[in-house]
């Protein structure tokens, strides 16, 4: 979009916040970026640039915005719309793999050679995979600065700096700040604890809360969900420890309240709890999409902004499907229960009822079959998932490749097209994922009059790419606790 100037500027003249995330705007005269929605006086176009990235701006020598402060706007919406390798770059990034694994790393996970990345992100994003992760850094350290009483070296550790020097710099840069000068500007805005952050996570408006946490909480895991006190908890396996975030929708922004064992996963923890709350969705998009069919265009109206609820951990999930084959969600939630008690590692919160970590592949390693109370097929089916889970067969994460992970999960026994759908929409995240065997999709279908799964199939044509949000809709016509934003 950074491309075609006069829409840029015309979004820049309205202060369109629809478009803060889809590309940045500099000043020559001032040599600041923004977001377009700035609230400052727009600039005379002949002076705006337009970048399709902060890091992007940040290489051209522009510093961000203390305003609108860009660097903090919500993702763009293509990455988690797209399947290519671009869009699988960008996941991995915001996951924090360049900064654990550095760009070998990356390109290892993504299947091709460095160059090949470098090139095609230059092409489209207007900077490299360094400069990108080196922008998400810069964010880090200024939430760190803003909200931690940390001493400066530790942070820069914790943001992901190799050194205080490049801090320092790079803060400066950005910025037009020192640290110290940017904590300063926090005016007693900082935390107690070094090791909990409350911070906002913005969102494209509008945003219906309900079906999303309500799905969140109806079926969550004993020991490791819980609604308590207005907010969704839960805990976190992150590469550098573990950690538990309670999240609560509030008026323009998700409160998000993170307590990490090594601050090093902050920016890789707030990326999976945007990816968990689709909070990098472009609802009115989806929405205008979904209305022009008369079928929907009511449920539409009646609940704009719904999400997609995903969550934190491909893996976890797809084990969590299989335990929900043909089951209610009372005995998936029990299922999943006695396997975390059994194989999950154990954590103390002193804040809530959280008591563990979901178990990875590699902590089912000493399962017995035997001891699943679940027919053997379905025991065949999790054993065979938690296989292709441990040898690589299958990626869930992040940047993983959604046509090739569908066709891995295809050929394991037991899998049908629910179960395969289920994952596509909750672990790898694809907007078009489609159950139309679902039995409350199913009964949706009857009540509106779209008849069988087939004939439902047909007509979700014209939701492409957006089926994943129709099924949502869908739904909600039903009586069920997933529609429901939890009691306090």
């Amino acid at each position: 979009m950074h491309e075609d100037f006069e829409r840029c500027v015309r979004a820049v003249q309205a202060k369109d916040a629809r478009f803060d995330g889809w590309f940045y705007t500099a000043v020559t005269t001032t040599r600041i970026y923004c977001r377009p929605s700035c609230p400052v006086v727009p600039p005379k176009p002949e002076n705006m640039r337009f970048y399709p990235s902060a890091a992007a701006a940040q290489q051209a020598g522009f510093r961000a915005c203390k305003r609108c402060r860009p660097d903090a706007s919500p993702g763009s919406p293509q990455w988690n719309e797209r399947a290519d390798l671009v869009a699988r770059a960008m996941r991995l990034i915001a996951d924090g793999v360049v900064d654990t694994d550095g760009v070998g790393g990356l390109a290892a996970r993504l299947g091709y050679s460095v160059r090949q990345i470098e090139r095609q992100l230059m092409a489209e994003l207007g900077a490299g995979p360094l400069a990108l992760a080196r922008a998400q850094r810069a964010q880090t350290a200024r939430m760190l600065i803003e909200t931690t009483k940390l001493p400066m070296a530790e942070l820069a550790l914790a943001a992901g700096f190799g050194s205080i020097r490049t801090f320092n710099d790079t803060v400066r840069e950005v910025f037009a700040l020192s640290p110290t000068e940017l904590r300063g500007r926090a005016r007693g805005r900082t935390e107690q604890s070094a090791g909990t952050l409350a911070l906002r996570l913005p969102y494209r408006a509008p945003l219906f809360p309900d079906n999303l946490f309500g799905h969140l909480v109806a079926t969550a895991v004993p020991g490791v969900e819980e609604w308590r006190d207005g907010a969704y908890r839960r805990t976190l396996r992150l590469p550098h420890g573990h950690g538990v975030v309670a999240l609560r929708p509030d008026d323009g922004f998700i409160g998000c309240r993170l307590t990490l064992t090594d601050l090093r996963d902050l920016a890789t923890a707030i990326s999976r709890c945007r990816r968990l709350l689709d909070l990098d969705a472009d609802p009115v998009a989806v929405d205008d999409q979904l209305a022009k069919d008369p079928v929907l265009a009511a449920l539409v109206a009646a609940a704009p902004g719904r999400r997609v609820p995903r969550t934190t951990d491909g893996d976890e999930f797809a084990v969590r499907a299989v335990l929900g084959q043909q089951v209610s969600t009372a005995a998936a939630r029990t299922h999943a229960s006695r396997l975390v008690v059994a194989h999950g590692t154990p954590i103390d919160d002193p804040e809530g009822g959280l008591t563990h970590l979901f178990p990875d592949a590699e902590a089912f390693a000493d399962l017995d079959p035997a001891t699943l109370a679940m027919p053997k097929s379905r025991r065949r089916t999790l054993l065979a998932l938690i296989d292709a889970l441990t040898f690589g067969e299958l990626d869930l994460g992040a940047g993983s490749d959604w046509g090739k992970a569908r066709a891995v999960l295809s050929a394991l026994p037991g899998f049908g097209p629910w179960t395969v759908e289920s994952i596509a929409m909750r672990s790898l995240g694809d907007p078009d994922a489609f159950l139309p065997t679902d039995l409350g999709v199913k009964n949706a279908g009857v009540a509106l009059g779209l008849g069988s799964p087939a004939a439902m199939t047909t007509h979700a044509e014209s939701w492409r790419p957006w089926r994943a949000y129709a099924t949502q809709h869908l739904w909600a016509t039903g009586d069920h606790p997933i529609n429901h934003l939890p009691a306090a």
